[in-house]
């Protein structure tokens, strides 16, 4: 089953208007995990304009169909958080539930989990 990694592209960090501006730390973080995913069979990417959770950019969420959901932030965005998103999302992937143990979090997205949401109701 799929598993997707949401990532918010309008994400912007304090500071972020003293550089160059040229793009959003959203959109940064965004181009690393899209490379990271490149050619994964389960794990999915797209972009959204804004997750709602500015104080805490840069924002993702890790989803499923029927799984347990995760919204992570306040990373910078750099190849060893993109890549600890990605791993993430694989251990999510090859999970029932979409629950990681602990132990097989990667230590990249240690410190990053904002919210937990259940798995939508099935319509009956």
């Amino acid at each position: 089953m799929t598993t997707w990694i949401t990532i918010c592209d309008t994400c912007k960090q304090d500071g972020w208007d003293a550089g160059d501006m040229s793009q959003t730390d959203g959109e940064a973080l965004a181009n690393l995990v899209e490379s990271a995913a490149t050619g994964l069979q389960d794990v999915k990417t797209r972009r959204v304009s804004c997750l709602m959770g500015c104080k805490k950019a840069c924002n993702v969420a890790i989803q499923g169909a029927g799984k347990l959901n995760y919204t992570l932030g306040e990373f910078t965005p750099s190849a060893e958080a993109a890549d600890g998103i990605v791993a993430y999302a694989k251990a999510h992937a090859g999970s029932e539930t979409g629950q990681v143990p602990y132990r097989e979090w990667p230590q990249a997205v240690k410190g990053h989990f904002v919210t937990r949401h259940p798995p939508l109701p099935l319509d009956e």
